[in-house]
């Protein structure tokens, strides 16, 4: 049986977990959340990965979101019972201490837009369509899509995107930010890879501290986010990698990070 989830190294570095249920448009499954949470953790605890990169099976579709095929038969017990293994699998990627890139060709809709919001960055192909469409089918987004949209848009642009549950293009999204990058239709994934590989270059503890700090410290009073970032600052300030990345520069040669 094919894992609804998969993960492989892509470049030195960096690792692809690969949403797998093509057959399906990858529909957010109970399995299939739990293969992202497994594969996450996994992840997390691995020192020699330095940037994710999630990818999609499918030509036509990053994921379309919830499995509602699966939920048709779902009582209300078992609704509330699948919810708590659906916020694991979101936070999963929200919570990996990398950076995350998540490569959107085709449909991100519902969970699927929530699940690349939950990433650093988003580089999708000129044939995307994002969106949240859940108040269509009765629902609210409930994977972060209420809290991770109004920080890349805005508040009363999220509002109006959740409340009409409008698709929005791949141009518009990178317009309004929804999208970091846009590019030709089926590169999405070698532009993803490419900018991974700039990052893989840097410290990995530096990378590392630099998310935290833009994490945490994101909608906290300006002193207090100053002080994240001090903290962040000191993590890279009194490391190895510091002391290496200097002497590189001065010596003028690749510096060799400490991992």
């Amino acid at each position: 049986m094919t894992q609804p989830v998969a993960t492989r190294p892509a470049a030195e570095h960096v690792t692809e977990l690969i949403l797998n249920r093509a057959e399906a448009l990858n529909a957010i499954s109970t399995a299939m959340a739990e293969s992202i949470t497994e594969a996450c953790a996994r992840l997390a605890e691995d020192t020699a990965t330095d940037v994710v990169v999630i990818t999609s099976a499918s030509a036509k579709a990053f994921s379309v979101g919830a499995d509602l095929k699966e939920r048709a038969g779902f009582s209300d017990d078992q609704l509330a019972g699948q919810r708590p293994v659906l916020r694991a699998a979101f936070a999963a990627v929200r919570e990996l201490p990398m950076p995350v890139i998540a490569v959107v060709e085709g449909y991100a809709l519902g969970g699927g837009c929530e699940l690349a919001l939950a990433a650093d960055l988003i580089i999708a192909g000129a044939d995307a369509t994002l969106g949240l469409p859940e108040t269509s089918v009765g629902l609210v987004p409930g994977g972060g899509g209420t809290q991770a949209l109004p920080r890349r848009v805005g508040p009363a642009r999220a509002a109006e995107l959740i409340f009409t549950g409008r698709r929005v293009p791949a141009d518009e999204a990178a317009r309004i930010g929804l999208a970091d990058r846009v590019v030709p239709a089926g590169q999405a994934r070698a532009a993803a890879l490419e900018v991974a590989a700039s990052i893989a270059a840097n410290s990995p503890l530096a990378v590392r501290a630099a998310k935290r700090a833009l994490r945490d410290g994101a909608d906290r009073p300006w002193a207090e986010a100053l002080e994240i970032e001090d903290q962040a600052w000191r993590t890279a300030a009194f490391s190895a990698d510091r002391r290496e990345g200097v002497a590189a520069f001065v010596e003028k040669r690749r510096p060799e990070w400490v991992r």
